[in-house]
């Protein structure tokens, strides 16, 4: 008679995976759809967690969901143990592994994630439902041979051309919140307590804008204010230069507790010059912070009816007077919390809409198949 208890199968594949014993049963869950997901990356940042906070979503609600990353990827804080955590070495192996895994787990649905994954995703036979989340933008090279797309905007919609998967629009929602350790920031800072923070979370890269927002706080902050940037990249060098003489200025590095950095700020900035979603600006709108944030084309789509202040994106100058702005409006004092409106951004309405859309996938799919078997 076959163990059906998930942690031994579980145990199985990943011995099998590990060169053991390549003759091990598994025998898979039939009540709910298994699912992997693709995240082949180099670092944490919004697209990352996103990912990681669908398949804790999806684990918490009984599905058996599989994560693949690679070795040294460091999210073990942050993936629930209900999820099963596989970590690939060699970068050339990780397209063979990848579809080992898929038949022996017996996988219903992989769901690539950023390049590396899509890419890789598309190479492992359609007996298995593919899809993406559009972190970025449609690629053909990396997501026409998939069976679906998810789109974070209504813009990306257009630009899918002659695809002809099944597509949909899922906007992102705020992940789960973990509380974190209480970070008196202004104390680690050394500045004094009266002091007002404006921060920024985000990879050090070109298109998050973050030479903007240094180059307007220069001009614009007064005396009593600190610019703090939580997280890490390519461009630290060029900003660290940037800043060489204002002290106001502060790069962080990597954060693993965004909640409690965020609860240190009077203002939070986002100043991508391209954003399809912002996860950090959801989280800055959860605990209260007025937002100043770039019309990217995610933010302006879904921050429409919410109080948040646009500005143009790439532009030092319409940061910098909305930054005036604000600090004239504070005169003195700390900004006050802003009571927004989170419904539309429900974890709960996010994780099902995402399992939605796999089931209408896989029923387009086994339509595709039964009107090519009647062509035949």
């Amino acid at each position: 008679m076959a163990n059906n208890d998930p942690n031994v199968k579980v145990k199985q594949v990943q011995k099998f995976l590990a060169g053991g014993d390549q003759s091990a049963a598994y025998t898979p869950l039939a009540t709910k759809p298994r699912i992997l997901h693709v995240l082949f990356a180099s670092e944490l940042a919004g697209s990352e967690r996103y990912c990681i906070d669908l398949a804790n979503g999806q684990a918490a609600l009984g599905h058996e969901v599989h994560l693949v990353v690679p070795r040294g990827l460091p999210l073990a804080e942050l993936v629930n143990r209900q999820v099963v955590l596989h970590r690939f070495t060699t970068p050339f192996l990780r397209r063979m592994r990848l579809r080992r895994l898929i038949a022996m787990a017996g996988i219903d649905v992989a769901h690539g994630h950023l390049s590396s994954g899509c890419k890789a995703l598309a190479t492992v036979p359609d007996t298995v439902t593919r899809v993406a989340t559009l972190h970025v933008g449609f690629k053909a090279k990396q997501h026409a041979r998939l069976d679906g797309v998810i789109c974070v905007n209504r813009a990306q919609l257009p630009r899918l051309g002659a695809y002809r998967g099944h597509s949909g629009l899922v906007w992102n929602w705020l992940p789960e919140i973990k509380q974190g350790w209480t970070w008196d920031l202004r104390s680690e800072l050394n500045v004094p307590a009266e002091t007002r923070l404006v921060g920024a979370v985000g990879r050090l890269h070109p298109s998050k804008g973050n030479d903007v927002l240094i180059s307007a706080f220069m001009r614009a902050a007064p005396a009593n204010a600190a610019l703090v940037i939580a997280g890490d990249g390519p461009q630290r060098p060029a900003l660290e230069k940037l800043a060489t003489g204002d002290n106001r200025i502060h790069l962080l590095g990597h954060c693993n507790n965004v909640p409690g950095f965020l609860r240190n700020l009077d203002l939070f900035v986002s100043p991508s010059r391209e954003e399809s979603a912002g996860l950090a600006i959801l989280e800055a709108m959860h605990e209260g912070l007025p937002v100043v944030a770039t019309a990217t084309e995610g933010p302006s789509e879904y921050l429409r009816d919410h109080p948040v202040r646009f500005v143009e994106p790439g532009s030092i100058e319409s940061l910098l007077e909305a930054l005036a702005d604000m600090f004239r409006f504070d005169a003195g004092s700390r900004l006050a919390r802003v009571d927004y409106d989170m419904e539309p951004f429900s974890r709960t309405a996010g994780v099902a809409n995402i399992l939605h859309f796999y089931t209408e996938v896989t029923a387009s799919r086994r339509a595709t198949h039964r009107s090519a078997a009647v062509d035949l």
